[in-house]
């Protein structure tokens, strides 16, 4: 049985598309072979009156399915608690692909996930097949590869920016396991001087760069972020590492340079940067769903609408709650460009008008309410503000890609001063989630021509599961 969110049409949707954002949350049962996959699935090849939709694995097993041998339902993210082994592999899965054992042992990761590390082993090793310490070692020599052949750095820091703590090490591993020297990847390579580090982020096309600049321009944060022509810079600071990248689109790839200073924490920070540009959305599936729900004008004006996304969770929000911040007559730019003066940390990028690093929640924290005030941060955003950041930095509130998104909204709108629309706008933003629709939001019910959040909610009912997308176009339109 499914739920009120996750109705067969929006299932049937979700599938055809096979958007991985929507992994885990159900699965597809084929009546004709009795096997049931997840909604990405690459073998699926069936007619829709013909699949069957289930919240879990053992619902589907219970209806007489068996596990598809291509796909490994068993490798889902699941969110129920039959589930709960191979929703803790997932977890860790994310996290070592983004680096969490360069440098550090399994048990830190374990107890950053609240078990033993005796049962991450365990559930790694039944989930995946392999031990996280196998799988980061993966990871590191495919991002040693990918480094070796397209840029100039020395092996040693390939070696050490994928997360190895030796050359020795690094070239055993590498020869073992692709039987040749990294060396050998670097016979015809020249060496460059130029001043960053480019690499590459394939998406799959239209990518409508244009509009997706424009929002970030409107809502970019002056000292961390800056919009010139088409190119997009900022600041970032990632486990300790601060620097600036450089973002350009080139037609099938985003090319993004970035300080040499980043080259430590390239695994995380290349993720943070796909999720900022929306860059694993399925642009031909949410644009011909939007376009048969009634959106085609919109459609045909930006194709390949992205999401603007997030380099930081809290980032996000509080550029949000920044933006909503500001007392009668005072500009909510001149506001955010006080806001991290004051408690964003300098920084040295070489770049004119990128001087700040997005203020952390301990020092946002550490302010108070009465140091927001002194900032002209209204009374009941700085409460809000404050709340959110003593969340955040005891680690009570995470706001990361692919998290709880009902638990999320349902802590941020708890926050005195934030309330349900602009939590969807957040967990939107930060969980990168794309059925997001904030009914209550009284621009977005006059964009979709409706009175009410009810008439916006069945209206919406036609976009879903991509309604963030069709509230993006909306508000797109009106801008023009």
């Amino acid at each position: 049985m499914l739920d009120a969110v996750l109705t067969p049409d929006v299932c049937q949707r979700a599938t055809r598309a096979r958007d991985p954002r929507f992994d885990g949350l159900f699965f597809v049962g084929i009546t004709t072979t009795k096997v049931y996959c997840r909604p990405i699935c690459p073998a699926r090849v069936t007619y829709p009156e013909r699949r069957r939709f289930f919240t879990s694995a053992a619902a589907a097993e219970r209806a007489g399915y068996r596990p598809c041998l291509r796909c490994r339902p068993e490798l889902a993210p699941g969110r129920a608690l039959c589930d709960a082994v191979s929703r803790l592999a997932t977890q860790a899965t994310d996290r070592i692909t983004a680096g969490a054992l360069n440098g550090h042992a399994v048990a830190d990761l374990a107890a950053e996930l609240g078990v033993s590390e005796r049962h991450l082993r365990r559930a790694m090793e039944r989930e995946l097949g392999v031990s996280p310490i196998e799988l980061a070692q993966t990871q590191r020599l495919l991002l040693a590869k990918r480094l070796l052949a397209d840029t100039d750095l020395s092996i040693t820091r390939v070696a050490f920016a994928s997360g190895f703590q030796s050359l020795r090490r690094f070239n055993s591993v590498f020869r073992e396991r692709y039987r040749m020297a990294p060396r050998m990847l670097r016979r015809d390579r020249r060496p460059s001087n130029a001043p960053f580090l480019r690499l590459t982020l394939a998406y799959r096309p239209p990518l409508a760069w244009t509009a997706l600049l424009a929002s970030l321009r409107r809502e970019a944060i002056s000292g961390v972020e800056l919009v010139q022509g088409r190119r997009y810079a900022r600041t970032v600071s990632v486990d300790g590492r601060s620097g600036v990248i450089l973002a350009t689109d080139e037609g099938g790839h985003v090319a993004v340079d970035l300080s040499p200073s980043l080259v430590p924490v390239v695994m995380p920070l290349l993720s943070r940067l796909r999720h900022l540009f929306d860059l694993d959305a399925e642009p031909a599936a949410v644009d011909a769903l939007l376009a048969e729900g009634g959106l085609g004008d919109l459609v045909r004006e930006r194709p390949g609408l992205r999401l603007p996304g997030a380099v930081d969770g809290f980032e996000v929000a509080l550029r949000t709650l920044l933006r909503r911040a500001a007392p009668w007559r005072a500009r909510p730019r001149d506001l955010a460009r006080h806001f991290v003066r004051a408690l964003g940390e300098p920084v040295t990028t070489g770049i004119p008008g990128l001087t700040r690093l997005t203020p952390t929640p301990e020092r946002v924290a550490q302010a108070g309410v009465d140091g927001l005030l002194a900032l002209g941060v209204s009374d009941d955003r700085a409460e809000a503000l404050i709340a959110l950041a003593r969340l955040m930095a005891t680690g009570r509130l995470r706001l990361e890609p692919h998290g709880d998104v009902g638990a999320t909204r349902e802590a941020l709108a708890e926050i005195p001063g934030i309330g349900a629309a602009l939590a969807t706008t957040i967990a939107m933003r930060a969980l990168y989630w794309p059925d997001a629709l904030a009914a209550s939001d009284r621009a977005l019910q006059r964009a979709a021509g409706v009175s009410s959040a009810r008439e916006l909610l069945v209206r919406a009912e036609a976009w879903r599961p991509w309604r963030a997308y069709a509230a993006l176009h909306m508000r797109a339109a009106r801008r023009v």
